[in-house]
């Protein structure tokens, strides 16, 4: 049994998909907040079950009978991440699953500014002292984050942004065929694996000229500073906390977190990753 934490979003159901055209369904669980939501799955044959790492009691029936178990991160930071990432390792662990995953970050690191990246650094902590053996999957920068930066400026034509660094944008779609893969073919890895990118790293500049490139229209960088971006995002109605993580975005790709390439994605999916102009294309067609 694979249990499958998260399954609503874009990941988790990605992952879902993938494992399903390669193993039984009966052998396939999902861990949900809302199974209301998951009933396509239900229908597909898949077990679902409520699961909330907020709540140890649910994690133990959803967790049941796993053999591996894939702990999609939260989409909080902080302590409330922390905590909420704890629970759901020690209800993995007393399952008695042989195996947990998690979805983690090339840049996670305790020093970053970006502050979901110092959440990853203590939960491979938590894994590492949990005593059940573990891969922690180093997931590149989601390309899917170019496409919300560019929001107003496919209006303006002005990409107003503080100072950045090339980033190696990696499609959702590849890093769940990524996990899907780690999940069914076991040993590929064990522990932390290398950073699972794009083929390429793109600043904001070449973004904006994607993009202008796909539109037809002329899309400029404008570089603010810190200061500028958080006090316009807060006159807009942006929480302060959610403000100061997005400077943080910025600040650690100029830092260079995000600029590592690798092969290993590639290797894993057997192909070419998914360009930054693919997603883009796909994403404003829409």
């Amino acid at each position: 049994m694979i249990v499958v934490t998260g399954a609503n979003g874009q990941l988790g159901s990605g992952v879902v998909d993938r494992l399903l055209a390669r193993v039984p369904a009966e052998r396939i669980a999902v861990s949900v907040r809302d199974p209301e939501r998951a009933k396509g799955l239900s229908e597909r044959g898949v077990r679902v079950r409520r699961g909330d790492f907020g709540d140890p009691a649910s994690l133990a029936d959803a967790f049941e009978g796993a053999e591996q178990i894939l702990l999609v991160s939260a989409a909080s930071t902080g302590d409330t991440a922390l905590r909420q990432h704890r629970t759901a390792i020690a209800a993995a662990r007393e399952s008695g699953a042989r195996r947990i995953l998690y979805t983690s970050h090339m840049g996670a690191n305790p020093a970053s500014p970006f502050a979901p990246m110092p959440d990853h650094a203590e939960t491979e902590a938590a894994l590492r002292a949990s005593g059940v053996p573990y891969t922690s999957l180093r997931n590149g920068f989601y390309a899917a984050t170019t496409v919300m930066l560019l929001g107003a400026a496919l209006k303006t034509g002005e990409l107003s942004a503080p100072e950045d660094g090339p980033v190696s944008w990696t499609a959702h779609a590849d890093l769940a065929e990524a996990a899907a893969l780690a999940l069914v073919e076991e040993g590929r890895f064990d522990g932390v694996t290398p950073p699972l990118t794009g083929a390429e790293a793109l600043d904001l500049a070449e973004v904006a000229a994607l993009a202008s490139s796909i539109t037809g229209r002329t899309i400029k960088r404008v570089t603010v500073t810190d200061e500028e971006y958080r006090a316009g995002l807060v006159s807009h109605g942006v929480p302060t906390e959610q403000a100061d993580l997005l400077v943080g975005l910025f600040q650690a790709s100029r830092e260079g977190e995000f600029a590592e390439v690798s092969p290993v994605l590639g290797e894993v999916v057997g192909r070419a990753p998914t360009s930054l102009r693919e997603v883009l294309e796909a994403a404003l067609a829409r």
